[in-house]
């Protein structure tokens, strides 16, 4: 028997279909002489800190660093019972070896890899290395299995940054958690993202907007258009000087321009465009995505190349024809020749996985089935594929340059020559209804209108001129669509080209670090709008550079990089981050005093002290008076309420200090045994303990004394 140990349920099953394993099983399907099984993503990962010594389940400054000699691993709580499944088929008699069917990539290997570890298995593997869900690309995959220790140094490349980013993240996270007084993640990805947040909405809060003014000359149904103009009493003259006056055409320049077509989607481009267009954040995109694949719609997600592979020529016209007659707002065949497949063809610019596109699959699959959330990430990506591989879009550019009273002035208009790849743009927005780039309904600007014949050397009688007053914007507040891009980008100038990573994360990592940002109070969403909050400014404040960069990240990467290829040791690397660790608790052993109240949580006041006149705050088991001269106390568990089987709620507390009454439902009466509502008021006579009473209708007062 042959063990297949795959990331996800549903990828298991279609591997299981594929190989004719149909029995199912708790944990695993059997069939055909295969055993199929899955991991449920990181069933397996490092241990946490407390794991190696029950002292730092607390977070003291002189506990650091955390330096483990000999790592620990720990399997999920929510996952024991799939892992105690997989080492028992691991250790079964019968089964002789494994495939490593897991997602093919650096954190692919890496989860078979702990599991297969931490279950102590020997047993030889081989590695799956697949990029879509296919029947045939799976029969494919099986016919070239490799021998697994082939991707041993892949594996020591992923194991490195696992362990990296867990020394810098839990001795960076404690150190300045200690040294502020308040949890504050620090990560090597998540930071230096905040930091670009943080900048941009320092330029924003610190731009100084300045006016500025156009004088606009309309000549032979042209407007053409003068520089900036600062100052309004400039324009104002030039206006004057202008106006009625007689206007000369002195150059026309034509130049034909082309755009090529867009490239095919990886991850990142398809989460920015999925924000741009249907407004979706990237984990809703990542997750589509995932879902589509698991359908086999899509080929594999989590991809960062934009190109197919050679071997791929002969199918992809197939797939472009099925997308145009899968999609519905192009009928039938969309008639691109051979020779344009070559835009998206490039086996240099293929690492683990070519781009995202639609598989085979949809020639027979119904889309009016699919959620409009999935359709739409469908279309998207089919549309993508045709316009890929179509004509360039062909316009002709034209420049009219004018003189008036010796001012100069200039028209600018352009003629689409070929629609190209463009046509097939429009439609997609047509079917979808969706705006056009230029923001829809508005209309066009200037240079897209075509200009009216006009030859050198023509003149204008009574130019009509005419002033206009605008402003210098601010930069604009990064949306996921913005924030992928310069995630992606960032660093680049310190990595070197054939690093297998570039950018902050990866195409899979990158949604989940803007999640963990919002979910820690860093950044919060305000429409599409990534604002980065107070405590995630003042984190930044708080941080060193190396910190807050994203050349560490690059650094890591190349050196990650040279390990995968077996170029470089996976000790020495270690060796420089357990310094760098240990660097960070020494050089920055002391808050700033400066910025030490940064992270001073604002104490919420309850109520007022009907003693003295001040704050009352709530502690862990009262509500106090904030002058430490007044004895005012009203006790959580007080008796009062404890032996009715209530406690002194934060609701109960502030209503009895704003009206000296509280309505409490549900009180025990230890005479009847029997639960009653009332009104519970503040009889305080200042002295040592406070006094309430309670109200019953028909029934008399009762005074109780704490």
């Amino acid at each position: 028997m042959r063990l297949i140990i795959a990331e996800k349920p549903s990828v298991a099953q279609s591997i299981a279909a594929v190989l004719g394993a149909a029995q199912k099983r708790d944990g695993f399907i059997e069939g055909g002489g295969y055993i199929v099984s899955w991991c449920i993503g990181h069933l397996v990962g490092l241990a946490p800190a407390h794991d190696y010594d029950e002292r730092y389940s607390k977070w003291r400054q002189e506990d650091l660093p955390i330096l483990p000699g000999d790592w620990q691993y720990t399997v999920a709580a929510d996952k024991k019972k799939q892992f105690a499944t997989l080492r028992e088929l691991m250790n079964r008699k019968d089964v002789e070896s494994l495939v490593c069917a897991t997602d093919a990539g650096r954190e692919g290997e890496l989860i078979f890899r702990f599991v297969y570890h931490m279950a102590g298995c020997k047993k030889p593997f081989a590695r799956l290395w697949i990029s879509s869900m296919e029947e045939s690309a799976i029969k494919q995959g099986f016919d070239n299995l490799k021998d697994g220790r082939q991707y041993d140094d892949l594996y020591h490349s992923a194991l490195c940054r696992a362990k990296a980013d867990w020394l810098i993240g839990i001795n960076a996270t404690r150190l300045f958690s200690v040294l502020y007084g308040k949890t504050l993640n620090v990560g090597r990805v998540q930071t230096p993202t905040l930091a670009m947040l943080t900048e941009r909405g320092e330029k924003i809060s610190g731009f100084q907007k300045e006016k500025y003014h156009h004088v606009r000359i309309a000549a032979g149904g042209v407007e053409a258009i003068s520089e900036k103009i600062p100052a309004a009493e400039d324009a104002q003259a030039m206006q004057t000087a202008c106006h009625e006056r007689q206007a000369v055409c002195v150059s026309v320049k034509q130049e034909q321009k082309t755009i090529s077509p867009p490239k095919l989607f990886d991850l990142t481009s398809l989460q920015r465009e999925a924000n741009r267009l249907f407004g979706y954040t990237a984990k809703q995109t990542l997750d589509l995505a995932q879902t589509l694949y698991e359908k086999k719609l899509l080929t594999y997600p989590r991809t960062d190349s934009r190109f197919l592979t050679s071997d791929m020529e002969k199918t992809a016209p197939v797939i472009v024809n099925q997308a145009a007659l899968t999609v519905g707002f192009i009928r039938g065949n969309v008639g691109i020749p051979a020779d344009y497949f070559g835009n998206v063809i490039d086996d240099k610019k293929v690492s683990d996985h070519h781009a995202i596109i639609p598989t085979m699959t949809i020639r027979d699959f119904d889309l009016s089935t699919l959620p409009e959330t999935e359709r739409n990430i469908l279309t998207l990506v089919c549309t993508r594929l045709m316009c890929a591989v179509h004509e360039k879009h062909v316009y002709e550019a034209v420049t009219a340059s004018f003189e008036c009273a010796g001012y100069p002035f200039t028209a600018k208009g352009k003629t689409v020559v070929r629609e190209g790849w463009k046509a097939v743009d429009r439609l997609f927005r047509n079917a979808l209804k969706l705006k056009d780039e230029d923001g829809g309904g508005a209309e066009a600007p200037e240079a897209d209108k075509a200009l009216p014949p006009i030859s050198e050397g023509q003149t204008f009688e009574n130019a009509a001129a005419t002033v206009t007053e605008h402003f210098t914007q601010p930069p604009k507040p990064y949306t996921e669509d913005t924030l992928l891009s310069a995630m992606e980008h960032a660093g680049a100038e310190d990595t070197t080209d054939d690093a297998e990573r570039k950018g902050l994360g990866t195409p899979a990592t990158r949604a989940a670090i803007i999640e963990k940002l919002v979910s820690s109070g860093f950044i919060q969403r305000k429409g599409k709008q990534l604002i980065p909050t107070t405590d995630g400014i003042n984190l930044i404040a708080i941080l060193p550079d190396v910190l807050t960069s994203p050349k560490l990240t690059a650094e890591w990467e190349n050196a990650l990089t040279l390990i995968a290829k077996g170029e470089a040791s996976p000790a020495d690397f270690m060796r420089d981050i357990e310094g760098m660790a240990k660097g960070l608790c020494v050089n920055f052993s002391r808050a700033d005093d400066d910025k030490k109240s940064l992270f001073k949580q604002e104490k919420e006041v309850v109520g007022i002290c009907p003693r003295c006149g001040t704050p009352v705050y709530e502690g862990k088991k009262n509500f106090y008076c904030s002058n430490r001269d007044c004895s005012f106390t009203m006790w959580k568990n007080d008796r009062f309420f404890e032996s009715r089987k209530k406690a002194l709620t934060k609701p109960v507390a502030a209503a009895l200090l704003k009206d000296g009454k509280a309505k409490v439902k549900g009180m025990h009466s230890e005479k009847t045994g029997k639960s009653f509502d009332a009104t519970v008021l503040l009889a305080d006579t200042g002295g040592k303990y406070v006094n309430y009473r309670f109200e019953l209708k028909g029934a008399k007062e009762v005074t109780q004394q704490a």
